[in-house]
Order: C-alpha cells, then structure tokens, then sequence
C-alpha cells in the first residue's frame, strides 16, 4: 500500500518540481540599455519563462532567481542581412548554399530549406551578441531566392523560427555573378525582372480569379510581392542603380527595402522621397567595384536625413564569410553616428525595419528575453561579450 501511495504521488512531485525550475534569472548592469527609455543605471532585468519579467532599477531580486552581473547589458543584437546558415566557415563546396547559379531569376528557392542551425558561423555571431539574424539567399542573382528571420540558438532551423519566408533577394548592378551568362548589361537585367513581374500580374489575376489554376512556385512568391506579403530586398550600389531600383518598385508597387547603398549619399532626397528603408553596407566593406565609393559616414547621413536604417554583416566572398554588426555599428559610431544611435539601429531600429519589434529589440515587459552582457563599452573594439541570454535560456 506504501508503495502504490508512493507511485501515485510520484507523478504529482514532478508536475510540482518542473514547475520549480523554469528558468529564472536576474541579470544586473551597471548600465542598462533598455531601447524603450533612458539607460538605466545599476539596472535589473528580470527573466522568467523565456520573457522579460521586469525591467528597472532598485528591485529586489526575488529568492531563487540565478543572478548575473554586467558592466553593460543591452538587447540582443540584430543582423539586418546575413547569408549565415548557408554560406558556412569553410567556404568549401558543401557549405556554400547561398547562391544557386543554374539561374539568374529564381524566387521559389527558400532559406529555410538550406539552413544548417549548426553552422559554426551561426554559433560565432551568437557568441558575439547578435541574437537574431535575418539571413538567406545572398546577393549575385536578380532574384536569388526567400529569406527568413531565426534566432541565433536550437538545433535544426524548427527551434527558432521567427519567419519562414520574409523577403525576396534581388541583386542589381555589376554584383552578378560571373556564372550568369546573362543579363550581360544593366538594361538587360532590369527588363528582365520587368518581363517577370509582368508574367506574375498576370499570374495574380489568375490567381485570384480562377480556383482550378496551374500552380508555378516562382510565381507564387512574385505575386506574393505583388499583393504586398512579401518585400523585395534590393541589393545595389551605385546611384543610377539605386534609381533604377525606385523606378521599378513605382512601376509595379511592390514593398521594398534597399541594401548595400555605396552611394545612398548621392540620392538622399530620391530615397527619403520614396520613403524606403535601407540596410546598410557594412562600414568596413571593401570599397571596390560597384562599391568604390563607399564611406564609412553613410549610416550616420541617412540617420540624419530620418531614413531607417539597420547594420548588415552582408557577404564575404572569402572566409570567414560574414562580419559583425556590432563591430560595424562601432565604426558608424566613430564617423558620425553616435553611440546611442549606433546601439538602436543595432537592436531596436532593426527589429522595427524588419517588422518584429513586437517580440525583439528591446528590453521591455513580455518581449523575449534576448539579452547581451558585456565587460564595457560594448561599441569598442577591446569590450568583451560575457553572456549571452536567448528565450530565457543562457546559450554563452
């Protein structure tokens, strides 16, 4: 009998102790970048469950609570545009994904489908505070393929999905790949994305109208574009590129965001006009081809001008494949930016850009508990990243 009583209490002990020892934990700076007010000094985050609990300053750290301390704790970063995940550390054939060169236009390919959760790379940027990266196929194609948004943690790419499919990655300019043997000109290539998006209106208009309709992929995620659900992601670099791009987007109506800007300082007034966000080059990308005029003063210019913004690591055609926002963010800072404004446009702004703020980018009550620990200035060079936190979960 003692021993039916025992077994029948038994499931009961460990509903109670799973209950007990859900994640809680306190993470307390002596500067605490919240991204939802003022830094706060000597600040506290509470955690629990994955969310923020509370955030402030002078609150009594309830019993059972794991405790942290920081010199300065921010949100987690984020990584406006990234090919990691596909494009691997060894830059061999096998971890190359990023790319597909049997096609210059190819918009049914998706991120989600090459993403290896368990790419070195994915574990470096994570260990260095960027907890959520938006990242896909990489530019070199007019249309390369769908990105996606994850975070930095788990084990297959099901863990910490954010979004399957986000943006459509186009490439204009002289950044082609060599493997294309068209379009040889930039006329070339811009009717040729014009000759597509018109198959897809008409596709749409099929679509919409016709329930029995022979389902293409590629069409799907253009017309996708077409009706808004999808934004196109224009990578592009020199002024009359960048004019290209808007005149097309006006064309068809299509959401858009553009990348790279070189030369984004030429045409300022045309891009605040049209009302586009622009994820930045990285501010020490190599200033040659298409790029060759690029300046380490152009996130703080559009910052200026009020065009939103966020740091990219893009792409690296040599290893280690992929940069550091936050180390990007640091060289804006010194050439105009500003500190405080390089650390929003890091977290915040970022999560507004990319349309997640609902559940990232700052340090509020009921976000998710993505959070960065550093033993200084997290903007200097010689600063450290002491901790990491994602959904609640201590992952460095």
């Amino acid at each position: 009998m003692r021993l039916l009583k025992k077994l029948i209490l038994l499931p009961a002990f460990l509903l109670a102790f799973s209950f007990t020892t859900e994640a809680q934990i306190a993470v307390k700076g002596e500067t605490v970048y919240t991204m939802a007010g003022q830094p706060i000094s000597n600040g506290v985050v509470l955690i629990k469950d994955g969310k923020i609990e509370r955030v402030g300053s002078g609150i009594n750290i309830p019993s059972g609570y794991e405790v942290y301390e920081a010199k300065v704790v921010t949100p987690g970063l984020i990584d406006a545009h990234s090919v990691v995940g596909l494009a691997g550390h060894l830059n061999v054939d096998a971890d190359q994904d990023q790319l597909e060169t049997s096609n210059p236009i190819q918009p049914e390919l998706r991120a989600i489908d090459a993403y290896n959760a368990q790419e070195a790379l994915v574990g470096f940027l994570r260990d260095q505070g960027v907890t959520t990266v938006h990242t896909g196929h990489g530019p070199g194609a007019l249309i390369s393929g769908q990105t996606m948004i994850i975070k930095t943690t788990g084990e297959t790419v099901d863990d910490n999905l954010i979004e399957a499919s986000k943006m459509l990655a186009f490439t204009l300019g002289d950044n082609l790949s060599r493997a294309f043997s068209k379009p040889g000109t930039r006329a070339k290539g811009i009717a040729m994305l014009r000759q597509e998006l018109i198959k897809a209106q008409a596709y749409l208009e099929k679509r919409n109208s016709e329930d029995d309709y022979s389902k293409d992929l590629g069409m799907e995620a253009l017309a996708d574009l077409l009706e808004g659900k999808k934004t196109a992601l224009v990578t592009v670099h020199k002024a009359n590129d960048i004019m290209s791009a808007i005149r097309l987007q006006e064309e068809f109506d299509f959401p858009m965001i553009l990348d790279g800007m070189a030369e984004a300082y030429m045409v300022i007034d045309e891009i605040k006009a049209g009302g586009y966000s622009v994820t930045i080059h990285p501010s020490m990308i190599r200033p040659g081809g298409d790029a060759k005029n690029a300046s380490m003063e152009t996130a703080a210019k559009l910052y200026e001008a009020g065009i939103p913004i966020a740091f990219q690591s893009g792409f690296e055609g040599y290893v280690p494949k992929t940069r550091v926002v936050h180390y990007e963010a640091g060289v804006a800072a010194a050439n105009g930016l500003g500190k405080e404004n390089a650390l929003k446009v890091l977290t915040i702004d970022a999560a507004k850009l990319l349309g997640i703020d609902n559940r990232v980018g700052s340090l509020e009550r009921g976000k998710d508990a993505d959070l960065v620990m550093y033993n200084g200035d997290p903007l200097e060079y010689i600063t450290n990243v002491t901790g990491v936190i994602i959904n609640g979960e201590k992952v460095k």
